[in-house]
């Protein structure tokens, strides 16, 4: 799991220890057929209280792992800034694949906006970055399937 662990670091926000404690928590993040099931593992789709016609969705569910929600969570504080490829960005992205590099810096320049966005309609700040850990981990998903090589995981049934 060390190239996934090195190349999720591309991320802005996500340094060594969110990177480790994500690949930990959740081992495979390929596991997964597509971002939606990752989200929904961790517990970051909204509730839903639906009958007939009518659709409420609250809260986020809370119902996956709260050690990885919370590092989600602290990682996307760092996209409240305007997007840039900082000095120690470059310095972790050495190294890494293109395609990595081109995942990383479209999470960038979309959550960037994305959290403004949403502070400019006066939502909260708590949740927007929620809604903002939410696609960091989609974000995450499809770096660790740029990484993983298709032999290991074509075998396997995937099921979540």
């Amino acid at each position: 799991m060390a190239p996934v662990v090195e190349a999720l670091q591309a991320m802005r926000g996500v340094a060594l220890i969110t990177a480790v404690g994500v690949v930990a928590e959740v081992g495979d993040l390929t596991r997964f057929t597509n971002p939606r099931q990752l989200m929904a593992y961790l517990g970051l789709v909204p509730a839903e209280h639906s009958s007939g016609e009518r659709r409420r969705q609250g809260a986020i569910t809370k119902a996956g792992n709260s050690h990885v929600r919370r590092l989600l969570v602290e990682s996307a504080w760092a996209y409240r800034l305007p997007a840039r490829v900082t000095p120690i960005i470059q310095q972790r992205q050495q190294g890494v694949p293109k395609p990595v590099r081109a995942i990383a810096w479209k999470a960038q320049l979309r959550l960037c906006t994305r959290y403004r966005r949403l502070s400019s309609k006066g939502k909260r700040k708590q949740l927007v970055v929620t809604a903002i850990a939410r696609e960091l981990a989609a974000f995450m998903w499809a770096i660790a399937r740029e990484v993983t090589p298709l032999t290991a995981t074509s075998g396997t049934a995937r099921a979540a």
